[in-house]
């Protein structure tokens, strides 16, 4: 078992390692004093670890609340229902939520807990790999709005995130690869070390080892930048053109893969501007084929600027792109929004 800690406005630590959801509740009573906890799941994890996590929580009065799985829950219609859900079970201030599951339900879940009675306590629950190395920690909360991605949400840290490497064992291969884009993200922006092992090992790489490095990366950066002023930011490597592609397919597009075609393209984008060399470019290129990601888009250059215009990365006239100059080291470049389209294009 590796043990992360995180130091932010609400310190909390990282437990990863295997069959820990049974002893959740022990976990739970050292962070949080409830008695009642709302776990939060969709339909394609709760039939596989709902039993086990409420079976684990049998010293708590339990509630669930189950939604359907996709992108396309994470909306204003279900977060009013699980806020109402709340509501009705008599929720109060000094108990707690769970979000058992991927992004999606940690993302709908904290902001829930955000704003649910001016804020309450939650827990994370990962079970992909996607949210187990970036969504579940830091405290970025949200959900989506019709005109764009995560448009509205709150800063929230949890209270504990605990991350079962056992769920991973039960994804899908393309669910797992989708989760590694933000891995290699990761090797990209901060550890050469790291982005070598992957290219070594490819998905054979070492889960514990990598997760928890990934974990302690993105714990360094939130202790500097807790409400993404500055250096968070270079975390959304690969996103703003990530989530134009997602929007542009109407989600039909995982989020790793839409990071991924987005970091291939930016790499490239770098290269043509001098930023980094045309063998960087190639490296990051090549794991991520090496990982079955996507290192391209279907959609043209002007739909991704469409999208781009509604990025909540977006600050009035300028987008932060965020730029590779080697492995192991990225800038951020402020970005006049009439450029991008045909920024976009050099990188296709």
């Amino acid at each position: 078992m590796k043990t992360v800690e995180v130091t932010a406005s609400k310190n909390y630590r990282v437990v990863i390692g295997n069959a820990l959801l049974p002893h959740l509740g022990d976990f739970l009573s050292q962070v949080c004093k409830a008695q009642k906890i709302a776990i939060v799941s969709d339909s394609n994890v709760w039939p596989l670890f709902g039993k086990t996590v409420t079976d684990a929580l049998a010293g708590y009065e339990t509630v669930s609340f189950v939604f359907p799985a996709g992108e396309e829950s994470k909306n204003g219609a279900t977060y009013l229902r699980l806020l109402n859900f709340l509501a009705e079970n008599k929720l109060t201030g000094s108990d707690c939520l769970v979000a058992l599951g991927g992004g999606v339900v940690g993302d709908l879940t904290g902001f829930a807990a955000a704003t649910y009675r001016r804020g309450i306590a939650y827990v994370q629950v990962p079970t992909t790999v996607l949210a187990a190395v970036d969504s579940s920690v830091g405290g970025k909360t949200a959900i989506d709005l019709d005109s764009g991605k995560n448009l509205a949400g709150a800063f929230h840290q949890p209270s504990l995130v605990l991350c079962d490497l056992d769920t991973l064992n039960t994804l899908p291969k393309d669910i797992f690869r989708d989760g590694c884009a933000e891995i290699i993200k990761y090797g990209v922006l901060y550890d050469e070390g790291l982005f070598a092992h992957l290219e070594e090992k490819g998905l054979a790489f070492d889960r514990k080892q990598v997760i928890s490095r990934c974990v302690e990366l993105k714990r360094d950066v939130v202790a500097r930048d807790e409400f993404d002023r500055g250096e968070r930011q270079k975390l959304n490597l690969g996103h703003t053109l990530g989530h134009g592609i997602e929007a542009c397919s109407h989600y039909e597009i995982s989020h790793g893969s839409a990071v991924a075609a987005g970091m291939a393209m930016v790499s490239r984008l770098a290269q043509k501007l001098g930023i980094c060399s045309a063998s960087c470019a190639l490296r990051i290129e090549q794991v991520l084929k090496a990982f079955g990601l996507p290192t391209n888009s279907q959609f043209s250059a002007k739909e991704l600027y469409q999208c781009a215009l509604s990025d909540k990365k977006r600050s009035g006239a300028t987008v932060n792109l965020i730029l590779p100059e080697k492995i192991g080291f990225c800038r951020i470049a402020p970005t006049d929004i009439t450029k991008m389209e045909a920024y976009i294009e050099m990188g296709r």
